[in-house]
């Protein structure tokens, strides 16, 4: 029996895919002869960044004018077990729904996601990286989002799209990132 070379494409993701950007990334590869197989990669949340982040939003009134409020010691290895099981969650949705939408899709939680972006391309012989992320105008200005370092680094073709828009919304055609 002959091996079936495979188009694989690695996906970087930040939050579970939808049924509908499921199918707007199948569409994108419609009409190929080889098989494509979907490598999906989502970064575990970092726990500690998500609590500064909280803590961050307090106002200075909120954590010295109110005698009620009290700062608990956090317990950052259960804060890291709900990311994790909230981001294997998320995986194992994406999956499903690339499934369901017709694909060949397996997926991985990471920790640094460009480093493991890199590494997927290479172990699998990726064809192209595809970023699907919530719109960060600031990080894509100075280019140091996610899809500008792959493309200094990856030697494929990197695609970013916003996750749960229409790819007439990403074009301007709908509301869609207007931009700044």
């Amino acid at each position: 029996m002959a091996d079936t070379e495979t188009y694989d494409v690695v996906l970087l993701i930040e939050q579970a895919l939808t049924p509908d950007d499921a199918a707007r990334i199948r569409s994108l590869h419609e009409g190929l002869d080889e098989p494509v197989v979907y490598h999906v990669l989502l970064p575990v949340e970092d726990a500690a960044a998500r609590i500064e982040s909280a803590m961050g939003s307090l106002s200075s009134n909120e954590l010295s004018g109110s005698p009620t409020l009290m700062v608990h010691e956090v317990d950052l290895d259960a804060v890291r077990k709900e990311a994790k099981d909230r981001s294997q969650a998320d995986l194992a949705a994406t999956v499903q729904v690339l499934r369901a939408a017709g694909a060949t899709a397996q997926g991985q939680l990471v920790d640094d996601p460009v480093k493991a972006l890199q590494a997927t391309v290479a172990a699998v012989d990726g064809r192209e990286a595809i970023v699907l992320t919530r719109p960060h105008v600031v990080a894509e200005f100075f280019h140091v989002d996610w899809s500008a370092q792959a493309r200094r680094h990856l030697n494929v073709p990197v695609l970013h799209l916003l996750e749960h828009e229409s790819f007439d919304e990403q074009a301007g055609e709908g509301e869609g990132n207007t931009g700044m």
